[in-house]
This record gives structure tokens, C-alpha cells and sequence, in this order.
């Protein structure tokens, strides 16, 4: 696990865009994992930033997003899907066919969820995977005790989550208790992981991920096993760390 520790959110944003650019530019059948959240929208501009001066083209890029609530109308203002369009995709070159957000509605949530696990094999696996992380540890909505060979599947949101995400909901919507999140096991298949953290709020998380045991009650602790996981913090995020060995 590479731990790289920035000044702040700027920078993080920043430094993540870059890794995320370079990939793209040097994989011709790039396929990302992206995410959502207030940090993953400071990435996506700076990147729709570098569409639009020419100097990013992402027509052969595939990507598969993590979660997505379940119960909301398709297009709902608060839905991964609408974030997704607002925030990145409308302002690249994407292709709609290549652009995958996980199936949270429908019946038959389990074929649908095998589906997307097949969607991603046939695209080659993801090469690149954006990662965040709540404050119970969750990576996508994998929350603790989530198997470490979960995959693609319909789960319930922990209180604290629910707690934590309600700040992007009005008053006027209610907030799903369930969504449909790509599987940790998923995750670990991809050839990178970059994770994201900002925040006194994600300092404990980001400590016990780092410095404790590997366990499902903190699911984001998986990612010290990974070949080749980089954190990306700032350094209210890294406050609990002891960081003089590393370079801000």
C-alpha cells in the first residue's frame, strides 16, 4: 500500500486527476472504475477541464461505476446515475454505450447484478478503479462485515451511512436504505486501486484501514493486500498517522 499525504482537497483532487489522465492516455482500451462523492467531483472536472483544452480524449474509454441507490426514479436528482451525467459525463466524449452505472432497479436484482459481473469481464477487467471511503470504513457500499469476496449484489446501508449521506438529500426525499454496490471481491480484480480520503471525518477510518488488522468490520483494510493500492490523503485525513516518512 502507497500512502501519498497532500496539503488538502485541491491537491488531492489534483494529484488523482493526473494518475487518472495518464492511464487513459497510455491505455488504449482504458477501462475506469469511478466513483461519486463531493472529493470524485473536484477529479471529474479537472479532467473534463483537460477534455475540453484538447489534451484528454476518452472515446475508447469503458466505465463501470460502483453503487447506486435503489428505489429511486431514473433520473432523480440525488442518484449516482444523474451525478454521474451532471458532473463528468456530459462534459467529455464518453460514449453512452461504454458508460455503466450498477442496476438498482427491476425484479430480478440478482440476474441483473450477474449481468454487470459479466459486463465488466467481457470489457477486460478494470484497470483502474477511483475509490472512496465512509467513515465506518465501507468502500462502495460494501459496510462492515461485507464478505471479502462479495460481488455485485443488493445490500442494506448502515445507520452511520445513512447518517452521513443524508446531507445530499433535500428535505423533500427520502433517503433509500438499500442500493446495489459492485463486491469487494470485484474490486480487488482491478489493476489499480486509488483511494481518496479528505477530512477530520475520515481520519479514524483512514488509521484503522492503514494501521490495523485486516478484517470485515473495516472493509477498506482489504486494500493493504493489494498489489498495488495507493491512498491519496490530505492531511486532516492522515491526521491519526504518523506521517514524518512521507512527503507532503
Amino acid at each position: 500500500m502507497r500512502i501519498i499525504v497532500l496539503k488538502d482537497r485541491k491537491a488531492v483532487c489534483a494529484a488523482a486527476a493526473k494518475r487518472v489522465a495518464v492511464f487513459v492516455e497510455k491505455d488504449k482500451r482504458a477501462v475506469l472504475g469511478l466513483a461519486t462523492g463531493g472529493t470524485m467531483t473536484g477529479v471529474y472536472e479537472i479532467l473534463a477541464d483537460k477534455y475540453r483544452r484538447g489534451s484528454l480524449n476518452f472515446s475508447h474509454v469503458t466505465s463501470f461505476n460502483l453503487d447506486e441507490y435503489c428505489g429511486l426514479a431514473q433520473g432523480h436528482k440525488c442518484g449516482y446515475n444523474y451525478y454521474m451525467y451532471h458532473n463528468f459525463f456530459r462534459h467529455i466524449n464518453i460514449r453512452e454505450k461504454n458508460r455503466h452505472i450498477p442496476p438498482a432497479s427491476g425484479k430480478n436484482s440478482g440476474d441483473a447484478c450477474a449481468a454487470y459481473e459479466k459486463k465488466i469481464r467481457r470489457a477486460g477487467g478494470i484497470g483502474l478503479q477511483l475509490l472512496g471511503i465512509g467513515t465506518n470504513g465501507h468502500i462502495a457500499f460494501n459496510e462492515p462485515g461485507s464478505s471479502f469476496c462479495s460481488r455485485t449484489r443488493r445490500v442494506k446501508l448502515a445507520e452511520e451511512t445513512l447518517k452521513s449521506n443524508s446531507r445530499y438529500f433535500p428535505r423533500c426525499a427520502k433517503l433509500p436504505c438499500y442500493a446495489v454496490t459492485m463486491g469487494i471481491g470485484t474490486i480487488l480484480e482491478a489493476g489499480e486501486l486509488l483511494l481518496l480520503a479528505c477530512g477530520n471525518k475520515k481520519a479514524a477510518a483512514v488509521e484503522a484501514a492503514v494501521k490495523g488488522p485486516v478484517t470485515t468490520d473495516m472493509p477498506a483494510s482489504i486494500l493493504q493486500l493489494h498489489p498495488k493500492a495507493t491512498l491519496i490523503l490530505d492531511r486532516q485525513a492522515a491526521g491519526k498517522l504518523k506521517t514524518h516518512n512521507w512527503k507532503f
